[in-house]
C-alpha cells in the first residue's frame, strides 16, 4: 500500500511573537537558518515517500503563501486550505477524505511542521517500522520519543511491550505533568514523550471517526461527496466551519483500543518557544543564541534575533531580545512561554495590527 505524507501547517505559532505573526507564521520561518520549517519538514522525508504524494494542511488565509513558499515540493492541488480553523481532528479527516478520493486509500504519515529532528536518518527507520506496523496490523500508530529529560512541557504516552515485536501496546495518554511526577514517568521507563506524529490507513482512521466522533463523521462525509464536483468549494466553505472543535489526541487516540507506539530517538523537538531555540541553532562560547545583526558585549544565555535594525545587547544574562516586523520582544528566557500571553492581550485589546 503507497505511503503518504500530511503535514499539519495550520497553526500561528503564537510563542515565536514577533517574528511569528498572522502573516507570516511559524511554519514560514527559518529558524534554523538552513529553509523555512515547512520545507524541512517536507524534504525530511525523501527516504520515506515521494514528494508528490505529500499533502499540506494549512488555513485558508495561508493558501496562497503556502503555495508560493512550497513550490517545486509541493503540487498546489496537494495544498488543502481549510476555511476554518477546527483543530486537529477536522484537519486530519479532511485529508483522509481527499486521499480516499484521488487513491482508493493509502497510509497517511501525520506531523506537523513545525519539529526539528537531528538524526534524519534513525527518524525514517523509525517511520518505516510504523508503515510495517500499519500494514500488519491495521492499527493506528503514534511516534513516542525517548525522554532525555523530566519535561513538564510535554504530554506523555504509557506503554508496555509486545513480546517479539518492535512495536509497544499504549495503556495511557496522559497531559502534562508537574516536576515530580515527570521525574516518576522517567525513572519508570515505562513513558514516552507524545510527538503528535500518527501513521494509519486513511480508511482505517476513517472508521474511528465513524465509531468515536459521529458528529465530525457526519460533516467529512458531506465533504467527501462533494470532492471533485463543481460544489467542492461550496461545501467545503458551508460545512467545514460546523465541524465541532476537537483534536485528535482527545477525541480518538485517547479512547481508540489497540494503538500502538513506537519509540524514536532521534533527537526531536517541537521548537515551541524562544528558549527552546537551541535545538536548531549553535551557542557561543558565553552561551548566546544570536542571529541578524547583534552586538554582544558581556553577554551571558541570551537569545538574541535581529531584523534591519542592529540589536546591542551590553551586560546582561538570560534575556529574550527579539526584533520583528514592528514590534520588539525582550523577556527573561523562563518567562518565554508566556509571549503566548501578549499575543492574546493584544487581541483582546484590539491591536490586530501588531499581529
Amino acid at each position: 500500500m503507497k505511503t503518504y505524507g500530511v503535514i499539519m501547517a495550520g497553526g500561528g505559532g503564537t510563542r515565536f511573537w514577533p517574528l511569528s505573526t498572522k502573516a507570516e507564521p511559524k511554519q514560514f520561518l527559518n529558524l534554523s537558518g538552513k529553509d523555512i520549517l515547512v520545507n524541512e519538514t517536507i524534504d525530511r522525508q525523501h527516504d520515506l515517500m515521494d514528494q508528490k504524494d505529500i499533502f499540506i494542511v494549512t488555513n485558508e488565509t495561508q493558501a496562497k503563501m503556502m503555495k508560493e513558499r512550497t513550490a517545486g515540493r509541493i503540487a498546489a492541488d496537494h495544498i488543502l486550505a481549510e476555511p476554518a480553523a477546527r483543530n486537529t481532528a477536522a484537519c486530519i479527516g479532511y485529508a483522509a477524505m481527499e486521499i480516499l478520493h484521488k487513491y482508493g486509500d493509502g497510509v497517511m504519515c501525520i506531523f506537523a511542521a513545525d519539529a526539528y529532528i537531528r538524526d534524519e536518518a534513525e527518524y525514517t527507520r523509525v517511520m518505516k517500522e510504523a508503515v510495517r506496523a500499519v500494514e500488519e496490523t491495521d492499527a493506528l500508530v503514534t511516534i513516542g520519543i525517548h525522554p532525555t529529560f523530566p519535561s513538564t512541557g510535554y504530554g506523555y504516552i504509557r506503554s508496555v511491550e509486545e513480546a517479539g515485536e518492535v512495536w509497544r501496546k499504549v495503556e495511557e495518554f496522559v497531559e502534562k505533568p508537574d516536576l515530580e511526577t515527570a521525574k516518576s514517568y522517567l525513572a519508570s521507563g515505562s513513558y514516552a514523550w507524545n510527538s503528535g506524529m500518527f501513521v494509519w490507513k486513511a480508511s482505517t482512521i476513517l472508521h474511528y471517526f465513524e465509531e468515536l466522533l459521529p458528529d465530525v463523521y457526519a460533516c467529512l462525509k458531506q465533504i467527501g461527496a462533494a470532492l471533485g464536483t463543481e460544489k467542492e468549494q461550496e461545501v467545503l466553505h458551508e460545512v467545514y466551519p460546523t465541524i465541532p472543535k476537537i483534536s485528535v489526541d482527545y477525541g480518538i487516540m485517547e479512547r481508540a483500543k489497540g494503538v500502538l507506539m513506537l519509540e524514536g530517538d532521534f533527537g526531536w523537538n517541537d521548537v515551541g518557544s524562544w528558549d527552546t531555540l537551541d535545538a536548531v541553532r549553535t551557542r557561543d562560547a558565553a552561551g548566546n543564541i544570536s542571529s541578524g545583526d547583534t552586538l554582544l558585549l558581556d553577554a551571558k544565555n541570551c537569545v538574541v534575533y535581529g531584523g534591519k535594525k542592529l540589536i546591542a545587547a551590553v551586560g546582561v544574562e538570560n534575556l529574550v531580545i527579539v526584533e520583528g516586523r514592528d514590534s520588539i520582544l525582550v523577556c527573561p528566557v523562563d518567562q518565554a512561554q508566556r509571549v503566548k500571553e501578549v499575543v492574546e492581550t493584544l487581541e483582546k485589546e484590539g491591536r490586530t495590527e501588531r499581529l
